[in-house]
C-alpha cells in the first residue's frame, strides 16, 4: 500500500470520528427529553467511544507509518541491490575483457617464444659439428665446413672445374686441417688437370702424397701426377710416380693401373 493510500484511509477514519462527536453534540438536547442523567451518560459513552476510536486511529496511523517506512526501506534496499548488481555486472564484463586481452597476449608471447626457441635451436645446430666418416675413418667437421666441401664436389661433378678449383682452394685456406683436406687436395688436383694446369695439378696431388700417405686417395694422386708429367712430356718423372705406386701401394687397383701404364711408357 502506498503512502497516499494510507493517508487517505487515515483521513476517512478521522472524518468518521468527527462525525460521531458532532452527532453526540446534536443528540444531547434530544436526550434532555429523557433526563439529564441519561443524556450525560450517553454523551460520556459516545466520548469514550470516540476517544477509543481516536486511540485506535493513532495506533493504526503509527502501524501504517511503520509499515510504510519498512516498505520504503525495502524499496531502497532493493534499489541499492539492483544498483550493486548492475555495477558488479559491469565490473565482471570489464574483467572478462581484460582476461581475454591477457589471454591473447599470453598466446602471442607463447608463439613468439616457440619461434624464438626454434630459431635458436636451428642456429645452435648450425654451429654444432657433424660426426661423419671420411675415407673410412670417423671424423668430426663443422656444418659450414661440410657444406663448403659438398658444394665444391657438386661443382666438380657438374664439370664446373674452374668453379670447383676456386671453391676447393678457398676451402683449404679456411680449413687447412680439415678431415676432408686430403680429398680436397685430390679433387683440386683433378680440377686443375681438367683445366690443363698440369703443374698446378702435380703440386696439389703432391700434398696428398706427402702429408696424407695413408689416405686411400694417395695412390690415385700418384696416378694423376704421372698423367700430368706425361702431358708435360716428362716420361721419366711419370715412370717414377707409377713405380712408387707399385712399391708403396701394392695389391691396389691403382697399382694394377700403374703397371699397365708402365708397360706403355716402358720401365726405363
Amino acid at each position: 500500500m502506498t503512502r497516499d493510500r494510507l493517508k487517505e484511509v487515515g483521513t476517512t477514519l478521522r472524518f468518521l470520528a468527527a462525525a460521531v462527536l458532532t452527532w453526540g453534540a446534536l443528540a444531547a438536547p434530544a436526550h434532555a427529553l429523557f433526563g439529564d442523567d441519561e443524556a450525560r451518560k450517553a454523551i460520556v459513552d459516545l466520548r469514550a467511544r470516540v476517544t477509543e476510536m481516536e486511540k485506535q486511529l493513532r495506533e493504526k496511523d503509527a502501524e501504517l507509518a511503520t509499515r510504510l517506512e519498512r516498505l520504503e526501506a525495502a524499496n531502497r534496499a532493493q534499489l541499492e541491490l539492483a544498483n550493486t548488481i548492475d555495477s558488479q555486472r559491469r565490473e565482471i564484463a570489464s574483467l572478462r575483457g581484460q582476461v581475454e586481452t591477457l589471454t591473447n597476449e599470453v598466446v602471442t608471447l607463447q608463439k613468439r617464444n616457440r619461434d624464438l626457441y626454434a630459431d635458436l635451436d636451428s642456429r645452435m645446430k648450425a654451429l654444432e659439428p657433424i660426426a661423419t666418416t671420411v675415407d673410412g675413418k670417423p671424423a668430426t667437421v663443422d656444418r659450414a665446413e661440410q657444406a663448403a666441401y659438398d658444394a665444391a664436389l657438386t661443382q666438380f661433378r657438374a664439370s664446373d672445374f674452374r668453379g670447383a678449383a676456386s671453391s676447393l682452394q678457398t676451402f683449404l685456406a679456411r680449413w687447412p686441417k680439415s678431415a676432408h683436406a686430403a680429398s680436397a687436395n685430390y679433387w683440386l688436383g683433378n680440377s686443375l688437370y681438367a683445366l690443363k694446369d698440369y703443374k698446378g695439378a702435380i703440386a696439389a696431388q703432391q700434398v696428398v702424397v706427402d702429408r696424407y700417405a695413408d689416405s686411400p686417395r694417395a695412390p690415385d694422386a700418384l696416378l694423376n701426377i704421372a698423367a700430368s708429367h706425361v702431358e708435360l712430356k716428362d716420361t721419366s718423372r711419370a715412370r717414377a710416380a707409377l713405380q712408387k705406386i707399385i712399391a708403396d701401394y701394392p695389391n691396389t687397383e691403382s697399382a694394377k693401373v700403374a703397371d699397365e701404364r708402365l708397360k706403355v711408357l716402358g720401365r726405363r
